[in-house]
């Protein structure tokens, strides 16, 4: 039973991977709304600048935008007298965050524009305004149509955290190729990595799905 002893530097591991799932699932949620009714916007620079955003991190790697906030923002910041440097824990938040940010806004959108016509146009026939309708009419009924998709996205983030260990930042994935390679013990470090990252895809599958019947008690009390 010597994976025992590897218990404890997993553990720690996978404290810094459900900590960076959580800060990063929470802002990628908020990027997703503000990309998300940017692209909605009639004013055209928010609406430009919120599509050129989503189709850039939608249309590369997290890996390579992972790289590009840790090792090449730093360059452009000297070039310009700036100190850019980025700690691990926070290029890593930022570059998952960005990335669910910009699948997600496509989930806000789409649920946005599901919403029938009927009750945009029952909004401004009570001489709603266009804020009102959004707060009050589109979003509490496209909020629990986003949540199953969200749930999915939250999970994809969690799984995305391992990437973050290529720029040493100790997460559940990083500690296992420590061990991995002072042990040369392959097969029962990733074997009990893999089940350790199911464990917590278990979890959170399980509190986002408490959060979706939540969102769906809420709907009904409004309706």
């Amino acid at each position: 039973m010597h994976w025992i002893s590897y218990a404890t530097p997993l553990l720690q591991g996978a404290w810094v991977t459900a900590q960076l799932t959580v800060y990063s699932t929470l802002l990628g949620a908020f990027f997703a709304f503000l990309f998300g009714l940017g692209k909605l916007s009639r004013y055209w620079p928010i609406k430009s600048l919120s599509i050129g955003i989503i189709e850039i991190f939608r249309g590369t790697s997290l890996l390579v935008q992972l790289f590009w906030l840790y090792f090449a923002l730093p360059v452009l910041g000297q070039l310009a007298g700036v100190d850019l440097r980025l700690p691990p824990v926070v290029a890593g938040t930022l570059a998952l965050s960005l990335n669910i940010g910009a699948y997600g806004a496509e989930v806000v959108r789409g649920a946005i524009q599901a919403v029938p016509l009927a009750q945009h146009e029952a909004a401004k026939a009570l001489d709603f305004t266009a804020r009102q309708t959004l707060w009050r009419i589109a979003l509490p009924q496209a909020i629990p149509e986003m949540m199953p998709s969200f749930g999915n996205l939250a999970v994809q983030n969690l799984k995305d955290t391992a990437l973050v260990s290529l720029i040493s930042l100790g997460d559940l994935a990083f500690r296992a190729e420590q061990i991995r390679n002072f042990t040369q013990d392959s097969t029962t470090v990733y074997t009990v990595l893999l089940l350790m990252y199911f464990a917590m895809a278990l979890v959170l599958t399980a509190v986002m799905k408490l959060l979706e019947r939540s969102v769906g008690r809420w709907r009904a009390r409004r309706a």
